[in-house]
């Protein structure tokens, strides 16, 4: 089996490790999905099978007749750290991207009815595309803008400084509770306008204006 690798922007690698994904750290994208800002992080968690590089297409899956974008910032961890405080959480970060979490809506409504976990809806293979990565000594510390774009059309757009719980507190948070090590990812959550996608469409998404991400949808 072929490693997966997050691919930075100046050649190097780094082994994909677990995915942790933020659910409604937007509170707009709360708002649209009809559900309640929470007071604690939502924590999803995607295996490295999900991921997904920005050269291959995405399939969508034949279980689902409904996947939806939600274009996200993707944080890498470069070094363990267990139980970080704030102030200090971000010297563990490698670098950041842009990513998709891809949902199956109609899958997840169902789960959500049920009481049931989300993971069919939201960790399938594939269901993390991930943009290269743009090392720490080159992508600041944000804000950073996100966009995501279907078919020249655009579907999202936002600001991380309006997210509910900055990068800084969510590495503090996820480290706290499941300890994070070199290769893993926080996916921080995505602005209003998630849609739907279909076989054919081109998907493109942006970090600062700047298209990183392109695929198309089969």
């Amino acid at each position: 089996m072929t490693e997966r690798s997050w691919l930075f922007t100046d050649g190097s690698s780094i082994p994909v490790g677990t995915m942790y994904c933020i659910g409604r750290n937007y509170a707009a994208h709360a708002i649209e999905m009809g559900a309640p800002v929470v007071d604690d992080p939502i924590v999803f968690i995607k295996p490295p099978s999900a991921y997904l590089p920005h050269t291959s297409d995405i399939v969508l899956p034949a279980f689902s007749q409904d996947v939806h974008h939600e274009v996200e910032l993707v944080v890498v961890i470069g070094s363990d750290v267990d139980a970080c405080d704030v102030s200090s959480a971000w010297n563990a970060v490698a670098g950041v991207g842009v990513g998709l979490d891809l949902t199956a809506r109609d899958i997840q409504s169902v789960a959500k009815s049920k009481g049931h976990p989300w993971s069919l809806a939201k960790s399938w293979k594939g269901s993390a595309p991930v943009s290269p990565i743009i090392p720490t000594s080159d992508c600041g510390r944000g804000p950073w803008q996100l966009g995501l774009h279907v078919n020249d059309e655009l579907r999202q757009h936002g600001s991380t400084a309006d997210m509910e719980r900055s990068v800084d507190q969510l590495i503090s948070f996820v480290s706290g509770i499941f300890s994070l090590r070199r290769g893993d990812c926080i996916f921080t959550g995505t602005p209003q306008g998630v849609g739907p996608l279909h076989s054919g469409d081109v998907v493109r998404a942006t970090l600062d204006g700047s298209s990183l991400l392109a695929m198309t949808c089969r």
